[in-house]
């Protein structure tokens, strides 16, 4: 024997029967079988406590055979486990007619439309829960009725000029609510306009400081070429100031002493540290004299240019230790101021010569270098350019000749000494006359 089987659809423990029940499908018996169960309905989305509870008491609770359960292939019963979820349809008749199938067809559809509640079986402790829950909600509904009925008895007491200035206040209070509803619909506005305006602020706050950023960068980087301007700047200052210094010491600085150095101090007189001259003592070689009548020819030909002057009878090239004088005339014969050792060299005959023309010039210097308001070139030692003669200063005013013939190697080196002195007197008036200026 089978037995249906219900659970509580809140606390879902299962439900004990009051009478069992015999019957499979509907049951044809006249005499219903009477048994109670608890149900319950409550709205979608209630819980079983808020819902509305009802005790139905039904006679013979017959079970459609779809709804209670899934009958047995083999004896046509009902097994226990399909029977767990149970929906309660309503009261079924002891026959299954024609009216009842139709009652359960449209009950089923008003369930399903949601027109009807489903009754749920529910335990006994849920069911005194929802009791004691409707029993709360009921005393409350009671003192609401209780005060809607005094406020109707009082508002019935109450006279009319009372009435009269409530309704005035009901007035004065709808035209305040009228203005506050004004007063915030243009607040609504200045609201909105206050919005646009912050808005519109903070696009032209984004651009101010897009312009700041760039301003920034633009600012850096000009800094930045400030500092390489000033770089620019102190380096160019101390270009200046070294070229200022520079110019200083050219300015102290005498070219012609520089570029012609004349030493007579010792017993033989040099320029350029080559030696003019030659002494049984220092015996000194030929390609060195000639190198340093090669110097003096180019320092009387720069103080020639210096001062401004053409030679008249002979013209001077300078060519280190080849240097040549030229005569000035027809046939331009060119005098030696040098000496070769050998077979095809210039003889000392003309050698004597191109130095008496080398004095000539000299000589000729020191007339142009008289010339003019200002004093002229002071030579210590005199020039007689004819006899080839040069003259000591002092007491005894001894005569040097600057020929080597007929002549001792004392004697001429003395003569070339002299003379360099003279050319050294002579850089040092044409540098303090022209070179200062």
């Amino acid at each position: 024997m089978s037995f249906r089987r219900f659970t509580c659809q809140r606390c879902h423990q299962p439900l004990k029967q009051t009478q069992p029940t015999d019957t499979l499908g509907l049951d044809a018996s006249p005499e219903p079988t009477a048994w109670s169960l608890p149900s319950a309905h409550w709205e979608p989305g209630e819980t079983p406590e808020e819902g509305s509870i009802s005790w139905v008491e039904t006679d013979t609770e017959k079970l459609q055979h779809g709804s209670s359960g899934r009958t047995d292939p083999g004896d046509g019963g009902v097994s226990g486990p399909s029977s767990r979820i149970f929906t309660l349809l309503g009261k079924l008749g002891s026959g299954r007619t024609l009216h009842n199938i139709q009652t359960s067809i449209q009950g089923t559809f008003d369930i399903l439309s949601g027109e009807r509640d489903v009754d749920q079986p529910l335990c006994q402790i849920c069911t005194d829960n929802l009791l004691e829950h409707l029993d709360t909600q009921l005393r409350t509904s009671e003192s609401d009725s209780q005060a809607y009925k005094r406020y109707l008895e009082t508002r019935e007491r109450v006279d009319e000029a009372e009435r009269e200035a409530l309704q005035e206040e009901l007035k004065a209070a709808e035209l305040e609510e009228a203005r506050l509803v004004r007063e915030l619909e243009e607040v609504e506005k200045n609201r909105d306009r206050a919005a646009a305006a912050l808005e519109a602020a903070q696009a032209e706050t984004a651009l101010l400081e897009r312009q700041e950023r760039q301003d920034q960068r633009d600012y850096s980087r000009l800094r930045w070429q400030r500092l390489d301007l000033f770089d620019e700047l102190g380096s160019a200052e101390n270009q200046l100031r070294y070229a200022q210094a520079q110019l200083a010491w050219l300015e102290q600085t005498n070219p012609l002493r520089s570029a012609f150095e004349i030493r007579d101090d010792g017993p033989l007189a040099s320029i350029n540290n080559f030696r003019l001259g030659c002494l049984p003592a220092v015996p000194v070689g030929w390609g060195e004299i000639n190198a340093a009548w090669g110097q003096a020819a180019l320092l009387l030909l720069a103080l020639s240019r210096k001062v401004g002057l053409r030679f008249r009878r002979f013209r001077l090239l300078p060519c280190g230790d080849r240097s040549r004088l030229q005569r000035l005339s027809k046939n331009s014969v060119e005098l030696p101021l040098f000496v070769h050792q050998g077979r095809s060299g210039p003889s000392y005959s003309e050698f004597d010569r191109a130095m008496l023309a080398f004095l000539d010039c000299m000589q000729q210097f020191k007339k142009e270098a008289e010339k003019g308001e200002e004093p002229g070139v002071c030579m210590p030692c005199r020039m007689h350019a004819r006899e080839g003669l040069i003259e000591e200063p002092g007491a005894g005013r001894d005569c040097y000749s600057i020929r080597t013939d007929s002549n001792t190697e004392e004697r001429w080196s003395k003569a070339l000494k002299l003379v360099l002195t003279n050319f050294k007197r002579s850089v040092d008036w044409v540098s303090l006359r022209y070179c200062r200026k």
